[in-house]
């Protein structure tokens, strides 16, 4: 490819709407275009590392056992009332009617075709197992995309889907696609970590998220590097700290005046946090749910939703907390009547709390459970936290934001028990199909790569997703020897099979290499009268500040070394 043919542009400056590396140098590439809010165009430089990327993927599917499909991006509303999730995916999916009013989705994820077809074509145990995957546009209402390609409303994303005879079948398939998201990205470039995760609207039993620890990340993941454990923080438990403990003092009322917050109550009192119990209100499936915890955690909704078994679960607004007739800012569970209380265990760490005394300017000193109130449901939902103790072997943990670059799920029989999607056995009776999910990001992976692999300049694109290997620049094109050495170089290099992004403009060298730097190829060739004067060109790797002189004739044999 010829730059001056090429369909995009490099921007000089930043762009201002930019929140992460990649979104930063994704947009100054010129390799995406924002049409609207998690929206994107992907130019030709992006869309041939996709391909890239793409390529690797299927690869990986195919020696695990996979067989690629297409399915319909558009869905009858139907199948995802059959299985219960156009309720779980709520404001997220797409809705729409055709021109004779049936409604209709835009598929954020395939797990209600994918089913349909094998209850179609799959029949007896000889059928199976079998994995199908694709990688098709999805589409997700999100409330806030960000970062560039991150968190976007419309992607790419390889999802495949496992139909095994039974549960040991599934584990065999499960440890085979685990092993395959662990091949792809190791050939990207990606030091992914493999953590425990929350199944959320997917539904099914053990998921597994693989995480690319990065400070722009959205996610938080929490590690014990003692013991290996490792889970993101919807899912982590740990070993709260414990507060020593006392002889149980008398309940009595102190005025608080103004006090609100629980750093406000902690200060005012001259009380660490965690002496303080904490209360939250939230709205679950309708109704207001009362949440205590201790005042030095934070509740994890996640585990909240899961042990409440509701379908949402969202904070309560100030008018709905005054309907409730409580008190926010003074809000206690003791002598609280008609509302659902549910406690983290962490109020068993502890004596003595502070608590609301539901009026306003007024807390309780010393309440104790379950002398003073006793819940309705005691569960672990706090969030784990770095520096809280691992729940296996008790050593410290540590916390990091990262990047979700892929998801695998046992579904087990959620989705082929309401689909029927069964199978003859060897004795003739019909059992429900155990099934798998596994999907990645295709645009996020990319994203995450360039999070991964970028200086100040640029990109640093690893040879094996990289759009073009080598940026071959001419310098003083006017120069009929360098024009020439320039064309022969490009057309030698790629009758070698190397992929060529030649710099034809007329240009300053600054701008020629600082583009170069930019769109981040794995080697810079360039061509100059300076450098033909001494018979060569000139080599260097892009992580490297320091160039080398390679004679003409032997360049190509360098770049095919340098690429290996």
């Amino acid at each position: 490819m010829r730059f001056s043919h090429s369909f995009g542009r490099t921007l000089r400056t930043d762009p201002a709407e930019a929140e992460t590396p990649s979104h930063r140098l994704l947009l100054k590439a010129g390799m995406v275009y924002p049409v609207a809010a998690g929206v994107y165009a992907y130019m030709p430089l992006a869309l041939r590392a996709l391909r890239k990327v793409e390529a690797i993927i299927r690869q990986e599917m195919d020696a695990a056992g996979g067989q690629e499909v297409k399915m319909p991006a558009l869905h009858p509303l139907e199948l995802w009332q059959q299985s219960g999730r156009d309720a779980a995916f709520g404001d997220n999916l797409f809705r729409l009617q055709d021109r004779r009013q049936r409604s209709l989705v835009l598929a954020p994820t395939h797990e209600e075709v994918i089913t349909l077809l094998a209850s179609t074509f799959v029949r007896s145990y000889r059928d199976l197992p079998v994995t199908a995957y694709q990688i098709q546009t999805k589409l997700r209402d999100e409330p806030r995309p960000r970062a560039g390609l991150i968190r976007v409303r419309e992607f790419d994303m390889k999802d495949a889907y496992s139909f095994d005879a039974d549960e040991e079948g599934l584990a065999i398939t499960y440890g085979r696609m685990v092993q395959a998201y662990k091949n792809i990205f190791q050939r990207c470039g990606l030091p992914a970590v493999m953590v425990e995760a929350d199944s959320g609207a997917i539904g099914g039993k053990d998921s597994h998220e693989f995480i690319l620890p990065t400070p722009v990340g959205e996610d938080t993941i929490i590690l014990c590097d003692a013991c290996g454990y490792a889970a993101n923080a919807e899912r982590a438990e740990s070993r709260k700290p414990p507060v020593p403990g006392e002889e149980l003092g008398p309940l009595e009322e102190v005025r608080t005046p103004s006090v609100r917050t629980i750093a406000d109550l902690a200060t005012f009192l001259h009380i660490p946090k965690e002496k303080t119990l904490k209360a939250v209100f939230y709205k679950a499936d309708g109704q207001v749910v009362f949440v205590v915890l201790r005042g030095d955690l934070e509740v994890n909704e996640v585990k909240l939703k899961r042990r409440l078994g509701v379908t949402d679960v969202r904070l309560a607004t100030d008018e709905e907390v005054k309907q409730a007739g409580l008190v926010a800012g003074s809000a206690s569970p003791i002598g609280l009547k008609g509302i659902r209380v549910v406690a983290d265990d962490s109020i068993h760490l502890g004596a003595n709390f502070v608590v609301g005394a539901n009026r306003p300017d007024y807390h309780l000193r010393n309440a104790n459970v379950p002398r003073d109130f006793q819940p309705d449901l005691v569960a672990d939902i706090a969030l784990a936290q770095g520096g809280h103790g691992c729940r296996r072997c008790g050593a410290p943990l540590k916390a990091l934001k990262g990047i979700e670059v892929g998801h695998v799920f046992k579904l087990g029989v959620f989705f082929s028990e309401r689909f029927k999607a069964l199978y003859l056995d060897r004795e003739g009776q019909q059992r429900p199909m155990h099934m798998g999910c596994y999907g990645i990001g295709v645009g996020r992976l990319l994203a995450a790569v360039i999070e991964q692999h970028h200086d100040d300049k640029g990109i640093l694109f690893p040879t094996s997703v990289a759009p073009y290997h080598v940026y071959l620049a001419g310098l003083n094109l006017e120069d009929p020897q360098v024009a020439g050495k320039g064309e022969e170089l490009y057309r030698s290099l790629g009758e070698a099979g190397v992929e060529v992004f030649y710099d034809d403009r007329e240009g300053t060298a600054g701008v020629k290499f600082n583009d170069a730097d930019l769109l981040g190829f794995p080697l810079r060739v360039v061509v100059s009268p300076r450098t033909l004067r001494q018979g060569a060109a000139e080599v260097k790797r892009r992580a490297d500040t320091a160039t080398a002189l390679v004679p003409l004739g032997q360049v190509v044999e360098w770049v095919k070394a340098a690429l290996q």
